[in-house]
């Protein structure tokens, strides 16, 4: 079996990591507290590292050269509890594979079991053509950041070939719609419009979010989505408002109630996260969310570090949700100003006599012009010595003038005599809003947003529209967003993006529908926590097992945003597993619809009422190849005209897990 080593996943959530008392654990385990291997310190605020990456950010190193974490491209077993070693539970398990893409899985790449979303040719994940090169010297980059990285090779190529090398624009998202022309290869439908909108700007279109659309029409329900405070909160975001009590405090109402809180098995850094996922599983407002989500792994700063229990949900709330929708120069100052990220790239340790360049370097490297992008070690050295003075004391941003570093500076054509002191902290702002109005910025943002929402390898011609929209509009999100939306790439590349895992669990649980509240009969012994808030844990554990948990990236890049980076069939099988939970109602603490009640009046035979499911859970049509596959599961000679009852004659849960197991479900 080929095997593929991600240095971006497996080294920090698949084998553990040790932190700087020695000690190691698995991530995920045990409470997230200073001194737990989830809590990030050190040197450059990134933990032990399993090896030198050079510095920060988008550093890339021959895979084959880092030690492999535990399990990459193994394939569990199906964990439904009929999976026993009977002929006949073999047979199913061979035909989950077969659904999912046939060999597909057996080669340790998850996202190969899409395999329409390839062309001809191109190589399975793992193999030598899909690795980087290495890199020899700490100072030459492989490739401008880590997506793009990623994408280099033949792993590459096949989507390269898939995807749209140019477009239109038209004066409205539905105008760009109705004039695209989807060419590529892919299982999803090519012109059902709704259906790839809410797949790209959701975490998961379900009958409600497709409901709106057809309502509103394309343009009313983006309009709509760009203005989230007209959305009402729903059950779910009210419940984590109430419940999620940490979330909303103030430093000053965190501190002093924090050893009442700690008695409780409360932790803020833990609820933030907890709140990250309420938001996605439950809100209305999902092109935000999606935002939000963007941008704490474009602005990354690790949920769980040393010293930001108290103010990591304060960054969330205070700079990334204010802003995700707004000026990116103004998160980006905001930023810059908070205790949050001052403390996790050791800002408050650079002083004029002893500089640290953790965070000018990445201001640089990650959050404005992107790695190597027209600047040089000098420029970051100029700077580090005109960001100090920034600083944190008692857990809140402080300019310490009398720190300051006095004299000229010049970095990437930003210059100023920088003659006291005490206007330090105004220059300081203005070269910020320099960088992040840089063009070399506005293409590193587009380059970014356009992966996330539309190809691994978006078009030129597309990143090239965002980047001059950004700049014209002074870097207004929401004017870029509608900028992507109203060419024709993005509505031609169908087919073209692969959930990540968490992705994935966000976008079973909202086809599933399932509720904040937890069933009449559920009960527990934990009276600190409320059953939704007990759930929203099992399900940050999960995201953990699969590395994806929101925000918890300890290396201030952020997780990769494209599909080569999660290729791993022991994590594809994982997520099966857990829709199955779902499914069959094991994450108790939620309300959960039976797997017979998913289609009122289900029909009579076994044809329509699979077509009646997967139109209601992922919104197509399966092809008559699939469709015997997954009947097989349930009988050997179930056909299309079996009559099946309500339970699909006692395999209802089966079907509707292979069906979450079809390329279908694990493309955005």
């Amino acid at each position: 079996m080929n095997e593929r080593y991600d240095p971006y996943v497996d080294s920090y959530y698949e084998a553990g990591y040790e932190d700087q008392t020695g000690r190691y654990d698995r991530r995920g385990q045990g409470d997230p507290r200073p001194g737990d291997p989830r809590h990030v310190g050190g040197p450059r605020g990134y933990g032990s590292m399993p090896a030198d990456r050079g510095g920060s950010g988008p550093h890339f190193y021959d895979p084959s050269a880092m030690p492999r974490g535990r399990g990459r491209g193994s394939l569990p077993d199906l964990d439904e509890d009929d999976y026993d070693d009977e002929p006949s539970n073999w047979r199913r398990r061979t035909a989950m594979i077969a659904i999912g893409g046939g060999a597909a899985a057996l080669i340790g790449g998850g996202a190969y079991a899409v395999t329409q979303f390839f062309g001809k040719g191109a190589h399975p994940a793992g193999t030598s053509a899909d690795a980087p090169d290495a890199v020899a010297d700490n100072t030459v980059p492989a490739y401008v950041d880590q997506n793009q990285s990623l994408m280099n090779g033949n792993a590459g190529l096949g989507i390269r070939k898939n995807t749209p090398t140019t477009g239109s624009s038209f004066g409205t998202p539905a105008d760009a719609a109705k004039n695209a022309v989807v060419k590529a290869s892919t299982v999803l439908p090519k012109k059902d419009s709704a259906r790839h909108l809410a797949s790209r700007l959701t975490f998961g279109p379900n009958a409600k979010v497709i409901g709106d659309i057809n309502k509103l029409g394309i343009n009313g329900w983006i309009d709509k989505q760009l203005k989230p405070e007209t959305i009402p909160l729903t059950r779910g975001e009210q419940k984590a408002d109430a419940e999620l009590i940490t979330y909303g405090m103030s430093y000053e109402q965190l501190k002093a109630q924090r050893d009442d809180l700690d008695k409780k098995g409360i932790h803020a850094d833990d609820q933030n996260v907890r709140y990250t996922i309420a938001k996605q599983l439950f809100s209305d407002r999902q092109l935000f969310e999606m935002m939000c989500d963007f941008f704490n792994d474009y602005l990354h700063v690790s949920a769980f570090h040393d010293g930001n229990e108290l103010t990591r949900a304060s960054f969330d709330r205070d700079v990334i949700r204010k802003h995700a929708l707004g000026n990116y120069v103004d998160m980006f100052v905001a930023a810059n100003r908070h205790p949050a990220l001052l403390r996790y790239l050791d800002q408050q340790d650079s002083t004029k006599n002893q500089i640290n360049e953790n965070l000018a370097r990445e201001n640089l490297e990650l959050y404005t012009v992107g790695a190597f992008n027209g600047y040089n070690e000098t420029d970051v050295r100029q700077a580090a010595m005109l960001q100090t003075g920034r600083s944190v004391r008692d857990n809140q941003y402080v300019y310490r003038p009398e720190q300051h570093y006095v004299g000229p500076v010049k970095i990437m054509g930003f210059s100023h005599p920088n003659g006291d002191a005490a206007g330090g902290e105004a220059v300081q702002e203005a070269y910020f809003r320099y960088l992040a109005l840089h063009p070399n910025t506005a293409r590193y943002m587009a380059q970014n947003l356009a992966t996330r929402f539309v190809s691994d390898v978006p078009p030129k011609t597309l990143v090239d529209a965002m980047a001059k929209t950004y700049v014209d509009k002074k870097s207004n999100i929401p004017a870029v967003l509608t900028t992507m939306l109203s060419r024709t790439e993005f509505w031609e590349s169908v087919g073209q993006k692969v959930r990540r895992p968490g992705e994935y669990l966000t976008a079973t649980y909202r086809a599933l529908d399932i509720g904040a509240d937890a069933p009449a009969s559920f009960t527990s012994s934990n009276t600190n926590m409320s059953p939704m808030v007990q759930g929203l844990g099992d399900i940050m554990r999960k995201l953990e097992e699969f590395g994806h948990a929101p925000m918890e990236l300890p290396t201030p890049n952020g997780y990769p945003d494209v599909y080569v980076a999660w290729t791993s069939a022991g994590t594809m099988v994982n997520q099966w597993n857990d829709a199955y939970t779902a499914i069959t109602g094991g994450r108790r603490q939620f309300t959960w619809q039976k797997p017979e009640a998913l289609v009122a009046g289900p029909p009579a035979t076994a044809g329509a009422y699979l077509d009646a499911l997967t139109k209601k859970l992922i919104n197509v049509t399966l092809d008559n190849d699939r469709k015997t596959a997954i009947l097989r599961i349930v009988s050997p000679t179930m056909t299309a005209t079996t009559p099946v009852d309500a339970t699909f004659n006692g395999g209802i849960a089966a079907v509707v897990r292979a069906i979450f197991a079809t390329p279908h479900h694990h493309l955005r």
